[in-house]
């Protein structure tokens, strides 16, 4: 049997899906950060500051941060004295991860290409893992969570920030026009590049609900799972431990 999965509102063969979330991060990867400030006003900073207090990094934690090729957590982890990892399938978003670390003079964190399906690591080798808006880009969510489990030490923990559905219906009704008319035209406008937006919107429409996610990371492995609606759950974070 074919193996279909969505890519955006399509539904494409599982293969054809992973070629084609390369191809539009390879498109944005030098433009990713300016579209995150036009796209969300600068509130993806906060998003993301808030994201890693709920972590709280150690010093000398082994943490893995998954798709996050441009570094905006794994700088903030480091910031702590966390051993990060940097991993991400697109070559050209680690890329642009590695020029902004050297800008910065941050020589302490480790840069690998990984799919996220099949880490290349040993079993119980991280104390935390971290993916911050990228699994609803993963072919196999179910696969990524299950390799997240598999990497993490015993009472590691896992926490995910993704974009979800605000529950606010007067807020809803506004950001499905803005992110649906005018999300695409800012990717043209500032990247060269309204597919690819509109791709990322659609993308974020097909992720599962809150409670769904919520439900596949305990089929995962995880315990003590937990939601944390941001903006009436316009963005999640979702945690749970390995126990």
């Amino acid at each position: 049997m074919s193996d279909q999965v969505s890519f955006g509102y399509e539904t494409v063969e599982a293969e054809e899906k992973t070629r084609r979330v390369g191809a539009v991060f390879s498109s944005v990867a030098s433009k990713y950060d300016v579209m995150n400030d036009a796209m969300s006003g600068g509130l993806h900073r906060l998003w993301k500051d808030q994201f890693v207090r709920r972590v709280k990094p150690q010093p000398g934690e082994a943490i893995l941060d998954m798709a996050g090729g441009t570094g905006d957590i794994a700088f903030r982890m480091a910031a702590r004295g966390a051993a990060v990892t940097v991993a991400d399938i697109n070559q050209e978003m680690l890329d642009v991860g590695l020029e902004r670390a050297v800008e910065r003079g941050i020589d302490t964190l480790v840069w690998s290409r990984q799919n996220a399906e099949q880490l290349a690591y040993p079993d119980r080798c991280f104390d935390a893992y971290t993916i911050a808006f990228g699994i609803r880009n993963v072919t196999h969510i179910d696969k990524a969570l299950a390799e997240a489990f598999r990497v993490l030490k015993f009472g590691g923990r896992f926490f995910c920030m993704e974009f979800s559905t605000t529950e606010w219906p007067g807020f809803k009704d506004v950001y499905d026009f803005y992110s649906h008319k005018i999300v695409p035209q800012v990717g043209k406008a500032i990247a060269g590049d309204e597919d690819s937006y509109r791709y990322l919107i659609e993308s974020i429409r097909r992720f599962p609900p809150m409670p769904e996610f919520e439900r596949m990371i305990r089929e995962a492995g995880f315990e003590k799972t937990k939601v944390e609606p941001i903006l009436g759950g316009l963005v999640a974070i979702h945690s749970g431990w390995k126990i």
